[in-house]
């Protein structure tokens, strides 16, 4: 796999993750941990997309 090809597929599964974030903040009784957990995941796919980029 190629660098490049690894970071679309990471930039594939941010864009999934925040659409999940946005559905989960708009759903009434959603566990705040949860959001919370797709959030940092989210930030740790942004770094190392960063990461890989540079």
């Amino acid at each position: 796999m190629t660098v490049s090809s690894h970071i679309e597929e990471l930039k594939k599964k941010h864009q999934s993750l925040s659409d999940a974030v946005e559905a989960a903040q708009r759903s009434p009784g959603i566990d705040d941990l949860e959001v919370a957990k797709m959030k940092k995941e989210k930030l740790h796919l942004k770094e190392e997309i960063a990461r890989l980029s540079s």
